[in-house]
Parts: structure tokens; sequence; C-alpha cells
């Protein structure tokens, strides 16, 4: 019997054949996909799943929203009922965020504060997607003398003063919280309408563009089925930037005392009632605006930042 080290000896050229033993083939194993096929937006959620900062502003902002709706109907106290003798009540059992200077609830405040704050941020952000996508979308698909003067148009909305603009509307329409989406809108969309302009300059040469125009298909039809889904990733991450702009600009207009009045609550308004109180060593009224303000516009900043990462087409793999 030869031994394993004499089989490849120089002395015997002979290889046993049970060394080579063909591959059983199963037509069925090797047409199985191993890994599902998934869509574009699948594989961005999937990728925005793995970003566990960007996970963990979205789960603030939904427990933002749950209390924002359902803090004030289950907190035992008003948000405007005066109650002098419990005034500048430090945080405890009863006042989780303590009381203001007439004895209201911080807590319930701030969750009505979080009600207007969120729904101006999401009102500026969808007007702002309305008119910056039919905007930029003919600017960028029209081209030419069109797009020129459409631009020109845009620049000069950007020169104007911010506050100049909120000014001329609340002399004219009175502080409102109408008043201030409209103010946030009025140059707000123009970010959203550069962004969207410059996709479609880079997409409307493509092959499937020319196929929509060779059949005849309306301007209207090719940005609405063709242009748009293929901005989409662009959009939204502008979108969710616009939020917390909105949201600061409302905190801040109502501070200044330009935007939402006595006695409804915001954010903004808290902060500026809040003046001076640390010095007092009444802390928590400042305090608890300003974070729930600095931590909402984190969430959104974190947000946006890994919705850029799981939309970008170049780092699907």
């Amino acid at each position: 019997m030869k031994k394993p080290h004499e089989e490849l000896s120089p002395a015997n050229h002979e290889i046993p054949q049970d060394w080579f033993k063909p591959v059983e083939k199963n037509r069925k194993k090797a047409e199985e996909v191993v890994r599902p096929s998934l869509s574009y937006w699948q594989d961005a959620w999937r990728r925005l799943l793995t970003n566990k900062l960007a996970m963990s502003g979205f789960i603030f902002l939904i427990l933002l929203a749950l209390m924002a709706i359902f803090g004030p109907v289950f907190s035992p106290h008003s948000a405007t009922f005066q109650n002098l003798p419990n005034q500048n009540q430090a945080p405890s059992m009863t006042h989780l965020f303590g009381t203001d200077n007439l004895g209201r609830d911080v807590f319930t405040r701030t969750w009505y504060g979080a009600r207007i704050s969120l729904f101006v941020g999401l009102m500026a952000a969808l007007i702002d997607f309305f008119i910056g996508i039919i905007y930029g979308g003919v600017a960028g698909y029209k081209g030419g003398r069109t797009d020129t003067v459409m631009m020109r148009i845009v620049e000069i909305l950007y020169g104007l003063p911010y506050l100049l603009v909120v000014i001329l509307l609340l002399v004219v329409m009175g502080p409102s919280l109408t008043t201030i989406i409209v103010a946030l809108t009025v140059t707000g969309w123009i970010g959203m309408a550069r962004i969207v302009r410059g996709q479609v300059l880079q997409i409307k040469n493509y092959e499937f563009v020319s196929a929509s125009q060779s059949f005849g298909a309306k301007t209207s039809r090719i940005i609405r089925k063709n242009l748009l889904p293929n901005t989409m990733g662009p959009i939204i991450v502008q979108m969710t930037l616009t939020v917390p702009t909105a949201i600061f600009a409302e905190a801040f207009l109502s501070f200044l005392g330009l935007g939402i009045q006595a006695p409804h609550a915001s954010w903004g308004v808290m902060a500026n009632d809040a003046l001076g109180t640390i010095i007092s060593g009444h802390w928590w009224r400042l305090f608890f605006p300003a974070l729930f303000i600095s931590l909402t516009m984190f969430a959104f900043n974190v947000l946006g930042d890994g919705l850029q990462d799981a939309l970008d087409p170049k780092l699907r793999k």
C-alpha cells in the first residue's frame, strides 16, 4: 500500500481519479437569489437605520410630536389659567417644569409651544416645497431666456432684508400665526427652487426624458413623472433643514414680540417672558423652552444629515 507522501513522488506520475469529482449541477439552486432585491427607497431606509445619530433624532421628533399632541390633554393644568398664589414655583411633582410669574404651568405651556413651533415649521416646509419645485422645475426644464428671467427674480427676492419683509407684513396684516408663516415663505422657497433647478438641469438631457419628449409628452407631465421623482432625495433633505430654520425663526420673532402674542404659548414667547429670571433664581422658566428649541433643531439637523447620506446613490451598496 502506498503512503500518502508517495502518491505525488517523481517515480509515480499517476494521479488518483478519486481526487477529481464533478460538482453536482442544481439548476434550481443556481437560480436562487441569495440577497433580496431592494428598491432605492428600501435601501435608503436600511442605511438610515444604521445611522444611530440620525435615528436618535428621528425618535426624539416622534416623541416630541406625540407630547405636543397628547401632553396638554393629559395635563391637569391649563396653559392660560392664571393662578397668582402659585407663581414662580420650582419644578416639583405637582408642576414638573415649575410655574411662571402668573402661576401658569410651564410643562403644559411647553407642549403648547411645541404645537405652534412644529406647525409653523411643517407649514413653511410644505409651502416652500410646492412653490420651490414648481418654480425651479419650470426654470430648469425650459432653460434659456425663461431660466434667466426667473433666476433674476430669485436673486432680487434673495437680496431683500428678512426683518424688513417681516415688519412690513406685520404693519399690513398684524402680528399673528398667519403673518409668521407668510413672512417665512415669502423668500423661504428660494433655496428649494435653486436645488430643484440644479437637479433638473442635470437630468433633463438624459435618455428617458428625450424619449418622453419624442412621444409628445407635455412639459407638466415630464416634470411630474420624469424629473421630480429623480430629484426627491435632495428635496427631502432640504425640507428637513427648512423645518428647524422656520422653528428658530418663529421663536426669534416671538422673542422680539413680532410673532405669537400673549396669552398664547410659544417657545419664543416663553423665553421672552423669562428674561431676567435667572438673576432672581427662577432658572426653569428660561431653561425648558431654550432646551427644547435646541434639541429640536439638533434633531432635525442630524436627521437631515442622515437622510443626505442615505439618499445619496453614490453610497449605495
